[in-house]
């Protein structure tokens, strides 16, 4: 409380004189790579302060995040000016954060009313079924969805297993990031591209091939790895228990506002009044996404309401997952803001020969480069933004990147969903799996431990996708 009351005088300082030039906001042309010390500085807190001193970090991680949110906001204010200043916090708060960390609130609630029982057990065929139903259903639920519903139940089949970190490594590859690919829900830069125009279908039709042909290879990877440390556990974990599966899902009425969640979503991509509600320094919110949060916040309310408080017990449903998630990803919004306001900017911006690599010297887009540039910045930035960058890069009209560049954005959309996985930061259910698991006591991999995984796994299966679908 006392760290979100300083963000919030903090706001209102930076805001009292926004209302005479409200509307002010970054430019990006302006702005050299220093502007984003301050996101790096968030980055590296959350790789190393773990790694180096983690009971300091367990106790003031609030105080490191708003730190680097001053780091940014003063110099700021300073130099660009007050109005500029709150305008961009103000906004990337408003518009950016808090749609996030509703709906992420909403489902971490919601998933967490829900308890598979029973005697499920963490062998290799049983894993690797979770895995990839998990990912099935990413693509109607959301990697957010999906990800939460299932990550306890999974920890709890593999209660006994001492080997078992990678189980949950791999789920973050599947179901947290590579399993939303097939919809508009399944992840947030393909909402976005739908929102732009990108047909429903055409989302399902192209993305399957490429995740059909990386999901069954992490499978069938994973499946080999789980096999290999199942035969290390202790007999009694390997043991057959003689007895039939049974399994029992209690709080299945959770099921009804899961599937209201899903439609609050679809609800906000059909229905675009024009009406806005503006909360000052020239910024309005649209009504059809104040609807949308408190449709998520009332389903999450009705979930807590009508859930047997024992079944989150039994769950170990606890608030500090989320709470981790909300205090660090505020952060990252706020201080990323200069690196966005950057690429914007496009080739007036101090990465324009970054762009530029994007298109060849014939004037052709390197398709290749579009599905690398769009993946390394959805790995560190947030991939809805990411996305967006590329998709106007590469000339930003749905009917010309559906038909004659459609490979253009399959590499975009591919990049920006499925290397979303390359890090914990690159999607937001993999920093909220990790905090789940280790509040359950599973040692996860640190920032750059996770990055040694994925780097082994998952950059030679990109190269390998990269030669199938974007060579050309």
């Amino acid at each position: 409380m006392r760290w979100r009351a300083v963000i919030f005088l903090c706001s209102l300082v930076l805001a009292s004189d926004g209302a005479r030039a409200a509307g002010a906001s970054l430019d990006g042309a302006g702005l050299g790579l220093a502007w984003s010390i301050p996101f790096l500085g968030m980055l590296l807190s959350i790789a190393l302060f773990p790694l180096l001193a983690h009971r300091f970090w367990e106790r003031h991680f609030g105080g490191i995040a708003l730190f680097w949110i001053v780091a940014f906001a003063v110099p700021c204010a300073l130099l660009i000016g007050v109005p500029t200043a709150a305008t961009e916090i103000l906004h990337a708060v408003a518009l950016d954060y808090v749609p996030f960390i509703v709906l992420l609130f909403a489902l971490f609630v919601v998933s967490g009313g829900i308890q598979v029982t029973g005697n499920l057990a963490g062998t290799p065929a049983v894993n690797t079924a979770i895995l990839a139903g998990g990912a099935a259903a990413a693509s109607l639920l959301g990697t957010t969805g999906a990800s939460m519903l299932l990550i306890r139940p999974l920890i709890r089949a593999n209660e006994g297993r001492r080997h078992k970190v990678h189980v949950f490594v791999f789920f973050i590859f599947l179901v947290s990031n590579i399993g939303g690919s097939l919809t508009p829900l399944g992840d947030p830069p393909l909402f976005l591209g739908f929102l732009k125009g990108v047909d429903f279908t055409w989302t399902t039709v192209r993305m399957l091939p490429p995740m059909l042909l990386a999901g069954a290879i992490l499978l069938a990877l994973f499946h080999l790895l789980d096999r290999r440390a199942w035969a290390r556990e202790r007999p009694e974990v390997t043991a057959p228990s003689g007895a039939p599966m049974r399994l029992r899902v209690e709080g299945l009425h959770n099921a009804i506002y899961l599937a209201g969640i899903v439609g609050a979503i679809l609800l906000d991509g059909f229905w675009s009044p024009a009406m806005t509600v503006p909360i000052g320094l020239g910024i309005a919110l649209p009504i059809d996404a104040l609807c949308r949060d408190a449709l998520l916040l009332g389903l999450a309310l009705l979930s807590w309401k009508t859930t047997r408080a024992e079944i989150r017990i039994e769950n170990a449903f606890t608030w500090l997952p989320i709470r981790e998630v909300a205090i660090l990803f505020a952060a990252v919004f706020i201080t990323m803001t200069p690196a966005l306001a950057i690429l914007r900017a496009g080739k007036e911006g101090a990465l324009a020969p970054l762009l530029a690599l994007v298109t060849m010297p014939d004037g052709r887009p390197d398709n290749a480069a579009y599905f690398w540039l769009t993946g390394l910045l959805s790995s560190f930035l947030d991939n809805a933004p990411a996305y967006l960058v590329f998709f106007n890069v590469a000339g930003g009209d749905p009917q010309q990147l559906m038909g004659p560049l459609a490979t253009t954005l399959l590499a975009i959309s591919v990049g920006s969903v499925f290397m979303g996985a390359n890090t914990y930061i690159g999607n937001a259910p993999n920093f909220m799996v990790k905090a789940v698991c280790e509040e359950r006591g599973i040692a996860m991999p640190g920032f750059f431990g996770y990055m040694a995984w994925s780097g082994a796994i998952l950059l030679p299966l990109f190269a390998l996708l990269t030669l199938v679908f974007f060579r050309g």
